[in-house]
């Protein structure tokens, strides 16, 4: 079986769970830049929580099946339809033949998830399927769709399905991140300000990092600070001033102070802030933050059961 992209949409991509130890040999982690909304799409169409599937960033794409296919669509609010008739996310939608699904541009939240039963057929490099822009591997011939693309699905039976409305991840234009000092926060002469402010998401926002607007931080560093480990969700200082938090697709080391670090349990949220967007970083004790990760796995666990694995 097969999928047409008839249109590509944005920055669409095949993504599935990071590539975990790596990263000492300079390989980053990658994956879903929202790997709950991926979990979320891969569990209406009957698939292992991480089975390769389609990321777009604020507009989704077209396509067109060759055969009778179960899909769904999770992560930002947009509107889906199927042959010009609308039928919504959250929900596994069967597909004939033929069948043309569009999803439109992402209203709210920054990036939709598009699974289909069984999967597509990727390839697994490196321990996962996922797309790396920046080296040119994974997913489908390591890029981004173009217009035309044909993708191999795995296929599979499944029986109609519906995400409980308490398993529904809400989409906001204001977001709080709970985050934890790091290596350099005590070079920052006004750390209060980095956790009291509401920041606004620049436009320098991709799978890489986003750009904070707001007051200019000041470290003591002189930008002299040996290059050292960093991962998703580091919040690093550079000599502007304005805070940049390191998203999926983040380098293994960097050269700016560390001045906090997300959470894991909100980490999955850095993939839906999109420019515009307000944020507000709340500061926790890194015993706090591992109590109420357990509390947001124990909620979770009845509906994705792997969900330890994608936090």
């Amino acid at each position: 079986m097969s999928v047409t992209l008839v249109k590509p949409g944005l920055q669409s991509t095949i993504q599935s769970r990071p590539r975990a130890g790596l990263r000492h040999q300079g390989v980053p982690s990658g994956g879903a830049a929202d790997p709950l909304s991926l979990a979320l799409a891969n569990r209406l169409v009957g698939n292992a929580w991480d089975a390769p599937a389609i990321e777009a960033a604020l507009l989704g794409p077209a396509l067109r099946f060759d055969r009778d296919c179960a899909v769904a669509v999770t992560g930002a609010i947009a509107t889906v339809t199927l042959n010009g008739t609308a039928v919504g996310q959250h929900r596994s939608v069967f597909a004939r033949e033929g069948d043309e699904l569009v999803v439109g541009a992402c209203e709210t939240g920054a990036r939709v998830y598009v699974a289909v039963a069984g999967g597509f057929a990727v390839p697994e490099v490196l321990g996962s399927a996922a797309t790396s822009l920046q080296a040119g591997f994974g997913g489908f011939e390591g890029r981004a769709f173009a217009a035309g693309d044909v993708l191999e699905t795995v296929g599979g039976e499944v029986s109609e399905r519906e995400t409980p409305a308490e398993f529904r991840p809400p989409m906001a234009t204001s977001w709080a991140l709970r985050a934890c000092d790091a290596a350099e926060t005590p070079l920052l002469q006004n750390a209060d300000t980095l956790f009291d402010t509401n920041w606004v998401v620049d436009r320098r926002a991709d799978r890489m990092g986003l750009r904070l607007d707001g007051p200019t931080l000041s470290v003591s560093s002189d930008g002299r600070m040996p290059s050292a480990a960093v991962f998703p969700g580091t919040v690093q200082c550079p000599e502007d001033g304005a805070p940049y938090i390191l998203s999926a697709d983040a380098g293994t080391v960097g050269g700016y102070p560390r001045v906090a670090q997300v959470a894991r349990l909100d980490r999955h949220i850095l993939g839906q802030l999109r420019p515009g967007d307000h944020v507000r970083l709340l500061r926790r004790d890194p015993d706090d933050a591992v109590e109420e990760l357990r509390d947001k796995i124990d909620y979770w666990r009845e509906w994705l059961p792997a969900i330890a694995e994608i936090f």
